[in-house]
């Protein structure tokens, strides 16, 4: 009796943790420009008329420099308050208008949640086995109907895969275009601490990151709107890499990788700052001497070692010229992320997948190597792995966007969007599921 109680009791908290139901983030109601390099804080550009901020008191032109008691140092900090303010919730916002320190008590509406026409959309949610629950949206052009599926897993940084009003960019609209005319279901997930997943994206690492990712495809596995066994999954940069583990692991139809890599990543990122190097006009010999001395000393001892940038310029002062991310992040995200990046075994699932692969690599993606993608597809022919393609589009840049050249994209200028970058991964998942 007593047995049966505490299993009873078990499967309530399991229950009770699968059906929470997550907050609704803020919307700002304002433009509001992200920190820079000179001063701290984020600056209002605008604020529409009689929203909560409006009635409240703030005005254009206020720097933010602290949201409920987090100070706004840097970008990262913008990042994490952005996702963090939840709707109807009483907000403290502390600006610096003309010298003088001023905090307002604002309560946020909710920001409206993505619709697609004639498309369903689902927003839910999944707990991982770290207790994280993280938001997951589903979209499907008929519930009614067992349909295949694209299981979609994003690049590292800490950005939402939800699309919402005046969100606008060439990633926003491929996700897009894969609910809208893949004729297909999209799941994806937010990362813990985006959107409205509870955590920290900045303080996640890999392995936390990893088992959301395996809550939200078991989850879709039990659709009952889901053909399981016509799942594709669909990885975009760091999510590129992973996509071959997941079609492993669970068995899948196919794997897409968009911007992808095979090396460690250690190699990885010698490879990058070697590329940016020379598109920043280092001669040969200048770049031999800046990888040898700095470069391989900074990412040996923080990959290698599994130390933080702050030990490593602690300990070597120099180095720190050449540093270009914080102390304790990089791209955002943590120093464990990355030593736990390091030790997993990438090449190896690539090696053993036996399901169709499609890979696509920019010839202007100055992220990604193009030998790295190479040598996946020599790796498949040795193993004798019998559908696999490689890519190469024209132009097009590690962020789906068409440049003349690396430099373009590597100093953010504005590039060209074509149809064919989603049609593409479209028509591929529509093929591996005949």
């Amino acid at each position: 009796m007593q047995k049966s109680l505490l299993i009873l009791f078990g499967l309530l908290v399991i229950s009770g943790l699968h059906s929470q139901e997550l907050k609704r983030r803020a919307n700002w109601d304002a433009q509001i420009s992200w920190p820079n390099a000179i001063a701290p804080g984020a600056i209002i550009q605008s604020i529409v008329k009689d929203s909560p901020m409006h009635k409240a008191g703030l005005k254009a032109g206020d720097r933010i420099i602290e949201v409920s008691g987090r100070k706004i140092l840097d970008q990262e900090d913008w990042g994490h308050i952005d996702y963090a303010i939840m709707a109807n919730e009483e907000t403290q916002i502390t600006v610096v208008r003309n010298r003088r320190k001023i905090t307002f008590s604002v309560v946020f509406r909710p920001l409206d949640k993505e619709s697609h026409g004639n498309i369903t959309t689902y927003y839910e949610s999944v707990t991982s086995e770290y207790g994280l629950t993280q938001r997951t949206i589903i979209t499907t052009p008929d519930p009614g109907k067992k349909l295949p599926a694209i299981f979609l897993i994003q690049g590292l940084s800490c950005s939402t895969i939800e699309q919402y009003s005046g969100r606008s960019n060439n990633w926003v609209t491929l996700i897009n275009d894969l609910a809208e005319k893949s004729g297909m279901v999209l799941m994806r997930v937010d990362k813990p601490g985006v959107g409205d997943s509870e955590g920290d994206c900045g303080k996640t690492d890999f392995k936390t990151e990893l088992s959301g990712y395996e809550a939200a495809m078991e989850s879709l596995k039990s659709k009952p709107y889901v053909d399981t066994t016509k799942i594709i999954v669909y990885g975009n940069s760091m999510g590129s890499a992973l996509a071959p583990y997941f079609a492993n692991k669970y068995n899948l139809a196919g794997s897409i990788s968009d911007g992808t890599f095979f090396k460690s990543w250690y190699e990885h990122m010698l490879e990058i700052e070697r590329r940016i190097l020379a598109i920043e006009g280092n001669s040969e010999a200048e770049i031999h001497t800046k990888m040898n001395n700095y470069f391989i000393p900074l990412y040996h001892g923080m990959l290698v070692e599994k130390k933080s940038f702050e030990n490593i310029i602690d300990e070597q002062p120099l180095l720190s010229q050449y540093h270009r991310q914080g102390l304790n992040h990089m791209y955002g995200r943590s120093m464990e992320y990355y030593h736990q990046i390091q030790d997993f075994n990438f090449a190896q699932e690539w090696e053993k997948i036996t399901v169709p692969v499609r890979i696509r690599w920019g010839t202007n993606d100055w992220i990604m190597s193009e030998f790295d993608n190479d040598m996946i597809i020599d790796v498949l022919d040795r193993v004798g792995h019998k559908d696999h393609l490689l890519f190469k589009y024209p132009k097009m840049d590690h962020w789906s966007t068409i440049h003349p050249s690396y430099k373009e994209s590597y100093n953010s200028e504005p590039g060209k969007w074509e149809d064919k970058i989603s049609q593409q991964i479209i028509d591929w998942a529509k093929g591996m599921i005949k």
